[in-house]
């Protein structure tokens, strides 16, 4: 069972994660690359939101192909373009991660390889 740690001794979480997740011996780990807002037809939406529900699309289906869901994910790296974005990053992952929400990290930065992608999303999952 995954031990989710929010030490009363600190601030606690400024949103929807954990400060920490431990993993118990004996789960398999699975890290993904950073997964880009584009689809399989090499479309990208201009929405930062459609981009991070593209991620996490992505995200699912490598997840998929070791037996694990977005469930088992429990550390979540983002990084977005633009401080405009945070908030519609933040509400598609609100909405696929249900308390306790996995260790989280979002960061803002200059770019990625192409400049319409505004979303980047790699996670740590154990099963």
């Amino acid at each position: 069972m995954l031990k989710y740690l929010t030490p009363k001794s600190i601030k606690p979480p400024f949103a929807r994660y954990s400060h920490g997740v431990e993993i118990p011996a004996g789960k398999r780990l699975v890290l993904c690359s950073g997964q880009l807002g584009i689809g399989p037809d090499d479309a990208v939406p201009e929405d930062a939101g459609a981009q991070t529900e593209l991620c996490f699309k992505n995200i699912a289906a490598i997840l998929s192909e070791a037996g694990l869901t977005l469930n088992d994910i429990v550390r979540i790296n983002a990084f977005v373009t633009d401080r405009a974005h945070l908030q519609a990053y933040m509400d598609v992952r609100n909405r696929l991660f249900s308390d306790p929400a996995p260790a989280s990290t979002l960061m803002i930065v200059a770019g990625f390889a192409r400049p319409q992608f505004k979303v980047e999303v790699e996670v740590l999952a154990a099963g």
